[in-house]
């Protein structure tokens, strides 16, 4: 999968692209990555690449010309263009499985007040919202739909750790310990070390819905539970109004 990142820092981009499982990846040719800098494309003395709005108002507003010839160098409208901004779509893991399956995706990374709505209008595909709050650097925006796109590639990360993660299928993910076995006085789950599989399996599907009753209840509502799972967590209901479970108090007896 190839990366388009339109951006005027790719400085902030780079490290990312040649650090950690990324690097790997870049290596073993599984991701590409294009770092275009749209100031380059600015052809007045002063590479001006903003401009204050029309209509008044605060801020400054990326101009169309740099940020538009960015997008026909690379090509821009034979592929999948995403534009990270508060005003998007919400980004979720569904979205995110979606856009791993394309052959290239292009990022614009916007600054100050946003960009020229006629880049939008002409060039992009996906407005995507990466959470309720507002940020001052695309970049960071762009390497978050990055990370969570890449890692879903053929031979980047384990089939068996993607399926038991947060919001694989609607739920958060269970409680992880491991050596030392007491730590600040607090002891791993006795459950953990038993070795009994289908009984640790029974714990962290408790777990996992006890987590995502008590931080993300909304979730449950589109959740595909089975008759086991609706009857758990209607037992949870009373100690999550509390806070939470005693590890192990229920643990498949």
């Amino acid at each position: 999968m190839n990366f388009d990142i339109v951006t005027l820092f790719p400085e902030i981009v780079d490290s990312f692209f040649t650090s950690s499982i990324m690097a790997k990846s870049v290596l073993a040719g599984t991701v590409s990555y294009n770092l275009v800098n749209f100031r380059d494309m600015a052809i007045d003395r002063h590479k001006t690449c903003d401009d204050a709005p029309y209509g008044g108002g605060a801020g400054m507003v990326i101009k169309p010309e740099p940020l538009g010839r960015a997008l026909d160098s690379i090509d821009a409208k034979n592929k999948r263009v995403v534009y990270p901004t508060p005003s998007g779509k919400p980004f979720t893991q569904q979205y995110a499985t979606e856009l791993s399956k394309e052959k290239d995706l292009v990022i614009i990374c916007g600054r100050y007040e946003g960009i020229d709505q006629r880049i939008i209008d002409l060039y992009v595909d996906d407005e995507i919202c990466i959470g309720d709050y507002v940020i001052s650097s695309g970049e960071v925006a762009a390497l978050v739909i990055v990370d969570a796109v890449y890692r879903l590639l053929e031979g980047v990360i384990s089939g068996e750790s993607l399926v038991e993660e947060s919001f694989t299928d609607g739920l958060l993910e269970y409680p992880q310990y491991t050596r030392p076995e007491t730590y600040c006085g607090i002891n791993v789950p006795e459950i953990l070390l038993s070795g009994h599989h289908a009984r640790i399996d029974q714990w962290r599907m408790r777990k996992r819905l006890e987590k995502t009753l008590l931080n993300r209840p909304e979730l449950l509502e589109k959740a595909e539970l089975d008759e086991v799972a609706k009857r758990i967590v209607t037992e949870l209901k009373p100690y999550v109004a509390k806070g939470t479970e005693e590890d192990g108090c229920d643990q498949g007896d």
